[in-house]
């Protein structure tokens, strides 16, 4: 059988368990391509740099809960229940991630502090997901805010607690699920017309 083609995809995937073996600091170009039986050249060939290796594989996780969080964006029904779900599904995200693996959870923190861009990139997809409910909202009737952009970015801000990752230490402590639902209630109770 032949060898599996080298892949964007799978350099990706292989990434990924190297840094959870070795961490950000000790993990290495030429790792992954051992990992992968390819010589580092090969790695080089779809990624130019360490540096956009570790970019991409940022962006990868980064991008994971984007799919799940569009389509709820992106559901009918009515905006106040649909921004609900959508952020209790980015907190739920969150979670599993920093819950799940908690070494790799780390480890992206590195990384993420190190791809600034990829993280903006990030937050606006996520305010531009917010955005459209909130103007789905208005033109509805839902909500009352007058400019659907500003009243997303300060959702965002507001549920800051449950999605940035400086507060991973505290999504599973005693009462947070009554604290988010304390928020979404302010934030929802804010919105309306």
């Amino acid at each position: 059988m032949p060898p599996e083609p080298l892949t964007p995809t799978r350099i990706l995937e292989a990434t990924e368990d190297v840094l959870r073996r070795f961490g950000p600091a000790k993990a290495t170009v030429v790792d992954v391509a051992r990992a992968l039986g390819v010589s580092h050249g090969s790695v080089y060939r779809h990624f130019g740099s360490k540096a956009a290796l570790r970019e991409a594989v940022t962006e990868r996780w980064l991008d994971q809960s984007h799919a799940e969080l569009s389509a709820l964006a992106d559901a009918g029904g009515p905006a106040a229940s649909r921004l609900r779900d959508w952020l209790a599904a980015l907190f739920a995200a969150k979670r599993r991630k920093a819950g799940d693996d908690p070494e790799l959870f780390a480890t992206y923190m590195v990384l993420v502090g190190e791809n600034s861009g990829t993280v903006e990139r990030h937050i606006e997809t996520m305010i531009g997901q917010l955005a459209g409910i909130v103007a789905a909202g208005v033109d509805g009737g839902e909500f009352a805010a007058t400019d659907p952009a500003t009243a997303a970015r300060a959702v965002w801000d507001a549920t800051n607690r449950f999605h940035d990752p400086a507060y991973a230490a505290e999504w599973s402590q005693p009462g947070i699920d009554a604290a988010f639902d304390a928020v979404c209630g302010l934030v929802l109770r804010g919105l309306r017309a």
